[in-house]
């Protein structure tokens, strides 16, 4: 029997049945925001790169929101930065 690593996008991706939603957002005044999909776990790579600190994203798009520091809107929320580059998404 061979070990399946499946924090690997790739792998991970084959061997789930369901695939992660084409948008999604941790802010709960979106309508993109899923909170049992981020109880589960997202993962993001970005341009090659596993990133972790993505407020949200879109595949189709090809579009990733990050967050800036510390820093934050009149609202309290996190400041963001758009960021485009290919992007590929797996449920953990």
């Amino acid at each position: 029997m061979t070990d399946i690593d499946k924090t690997d996008p790739e792998v991970a991706s084959e061997t789930t049945s369901e695939a992660a939603p084409d948008r999604l957002c941790n802010d709960p005044a979106s309508p993109f925001y899923d909170e049992a999909l981020l109880e589960r776990g997202i993962g993001i790579l970005f341009n090659g790169a596993e990133k972790t600190n993505v407020e949200e994203y879109c595949i189709s798009e090809g579009w990733v929101k990050v967050a800036t520091g510390k820093a934050r809107d009149r609202r309290g929320n996190p400041m963001t930065f758009k960021l485009k580059g290919e992007v590929k998404a797996w449920l953990k």
